[in-house]
This record gives C-alpha cells, sequence and structure tokens, in this order.
C-alpha cells in the first residue's frame, strides 16, 4: 500500500501581523522545549504567538510572551501560559541570531507554529521594522492583485 503524501503541514498558529509590521530577512526552524501538558495544548491549537518575540541570552534562544493555554485535564501538571520557553537551535543558529539581535532596528519574531514528526517546530524570522509608508504600499499592492483576480475570475 503506497504511503500518503505528509507534505501537507497544519499551521497551529500564524503570526500573521509579522510580515506585516517586519520585512522578514531570515528564516530559521527552531524545536520548542515544552512539558507534557503543553504539548498536549499545542495539539490542541490552544496556542497564540501574536505577541511573542524571541531573545537571546547566555547563549540560548529563548521563546517570551507566547500564551500556551492550560490543559483542561492537566490539573498539578499545569504551569504558566505565559512562561519563557526554550528554543532548540543549533549553536551557529543561535550565534548568526545573536548577531542579527544586535543590529537596531532588527527583531526576532517567531512567524508559524506547526508540528512536525510529532514536534512541536516554530518558524521564527529575523524581521526588520517597516516604515508606515512601506505599509501602506503593501495595502496598495495587496488590493491591486485583488482586483486583477477578481478581473480575470469574470
Amino acid at each position: 500500500m503506497a504511503k500518503k503524501n505528509q507534505n501537507t503541514t497544519k499551521y497551529l498558529a500564524q503570526n500573521r501581523k509579522a510580515r506585516f509590521n517586519y520585512a522578514i530577512e531570515e528564516t530559521f526552524e527552531a524545536g520548542i522545549a515544552l512539558t507534557g501538558t503543553e504539548i498536549k495544548s499545542v495539539r490542541a491549537g490552544q496556542i497564540t504567538i501574536g505577541e511573542g518575540f524571541i531573545t537571546i541570552h547566555d547563549g540560548n534562544a529563548r521563546l517570551t510572551n507566547v500564551n500556551i493555554a492550560s490543559y483542561a485535564q492537566g490539573n498539578q501538571f499545569n504551569v504558566d501560559p505565559l512562561r519563557t520557553r526554550q528554543l532548540l537551535l543549533h549553536k551557529r543558529e543561535i550565534s548568526a541570531l545573536s548577531k542579527a539581535a544586535n543590529e537596531a532596528g532588527v527583531t526576532i519574531v517567531p512567524l508559524k507554529v506547526y508540528l512536525k514528526h510529532g514536534f512541536a517546530k516554530v518558524l521564527i524570522g529575523i524581521g526588520r521594522g517597516k516604515k508606515k509608508y512601506d505599509k501602506r504600499e503593501d495595502i496598495k499592492r495587496r488590493d491591486q492583485e485583488r482586483d486583477m483576480r477578481r478581473r480575470l475570475k469574470h
């Protein structure tokens, strides 16, 4: 029997505002160190990354201000929903992130959270803040593309 195509990835959380507010220059895939009840909540889709960001401290990348809701059946094993979580990256990736974070106007933000082979992964991006006029150009371009699709449809 043939195997099913596993290439379709279901995102558990997306940070849609990140690509609007930042020009993403480079992306990295990182694992997240979670407890047992946290991974169950993540698999249920109980995670929000809209306000999250990544910090580099003592040679470790940490995911800050990401809310993973408490697991309903977790009782005393639940942890603080907003705790700082460690990201699992290679040393060279952490040094690249650290070097980028030291530049002015650069932020490291989580873009997407998904499951890969049963493990929770986060796609993080190095983003440079956009100016207001850049955001207006993006809105204008998106509206023009939408109008073109409508005209081609009819």
